[in-house]
């Protein structure tokens, strides 16, 4: 068990918490952190592309009053687990399946497992995707709560169909960890002003998660990679494929939503035969970190959830 770096300053969370190393079975180191104390069960985050675990710290607080310990992860290439190169330019792995041996890796830590109690999925973004696939190849959750969910990518107009043949084909040309030509540079949070990004309305959280990754560097992460493209992509038509889970499932999407797909959410939900979508009327894609009218919305209806479940605990 290796301890790990858990900067608090930028994180805004609860004290208590803790950070660790854990490797996977394929050897890549992991990072997580983890708050315990809670009486209800432990609520895992998982965040979404780019992001790193203290982006999450002041949710952690959230779920800690609510009565669940909290649990956020590093996906791997991003936050302080392993990366391509050690780089923050790419954001890159080699099979999106690789996600869920990082998922299984950290569940699966003494620190974890000796917390008692359901497992409640909090999942953002990508993490939609990675938690969505982890749904309907395990028992371990007992409910999930999708935002913005990544179960398909919002690209305009021909891109749509142009994205599967770059991915194929820069693949293809052994180009697989190369990031996408043309993207811009840099990081959107440092590259992009508040006045019309497509995260947030809020101020005070644009700025939250922009001083995370301009105090903190390492934590900060670029353009996708061509594998990374093939991998979320194949994940989307797997989706469309097979039936989905039958846990109580709640998902959000903003009414602005412009990162990910609102279609493929709307399609997916849909199909959950103990699920319900809310829309967020005016939301970006950061659920959580909207104004706090749109947080409200939000917390109210996962604070609904949460009553059903503690109600029928077997």
């Amino acid at each position: 068990m290796e301890n790990a770096p858990l900067y608090q300053d930028v994180a805004e969370a609860p004290e208590g918490g803790r950070a660790f190393f854990v490797r996977t079975a394929d050897d890549t180191r992991i990072r997580f952190a983890l708050w315990g104390g809670g009486t209800k069960g432990l609520a895992v985050v998982m965040p979404g592309r780019t992001e790193c675990l203290e982006k999450y710290g002041r949710m952690a607080g959230q779920l800690l009053e609510r009565g669940y310990s909290a649990l956020i992860i590093d996906w791997r290439g991003q936050g302080l687990s392993d990366r391509l190169n050690n780089s923050t330019a790419v954001g890159h792995v080699e099979r999106f399946e690789d996600y869920q041996t990082d998922l299984s890796a950290v569940l699966a830590h003494a620190e974890v497992t000796a917390i008692d109690g359901p497992r409640i999925m909090f999942a953002h973004s990508m993490g939609g995707c990675i938690g969505l696939r982890a749904l309907l190849s395990s028992s371990v959750f007992k409910a999930a709560v999708f935002s913005a969910p990544m179960w398909g990518l919002n690209l305009p107009g021909a891109n749509k169909f142009l994205a599967p043949v770059l991915a194929n084909v820069g693949v293809a040309l052994g180009l697989g960890k190369k990031t996408l030509a043309g993207q811009p540079k840099g990081f959107y949070l440092t590259r992009e002003p508040f006045e019309g990004n497509n995260l947030t309305h809020d101020r005070d959280h644009w700025d939250y998660m922009r001083e995370q990754i301009i105090k903190h560097p390492a934590l900060a992460l670029g353009t996708p990679s061509f594998k990374w493209l093939k991998g979320a992509l194949g994940e989307f038509k797997y989706f469309d494929n097979v039936e989905m889970p039958t846990l109580p499932t709640l998902v959000f999407v903003g009414g602005d939503e412009s990162v990910v797909s609102p279609a493929a959410i709307r399609k997916h939900s849909q199909r959950f035969s103990n699920g319900s979508l809310v829309k967020i009327s005016g939301g970006r894609h950061e659920t959580w970190m909207e104004t706090p009218e749109r947080q409200a919305q939000s917390w109210g209806a996962i604070d609904s959830l949460l009553q059903r479940i503690e109600a029928h605990p077997g």
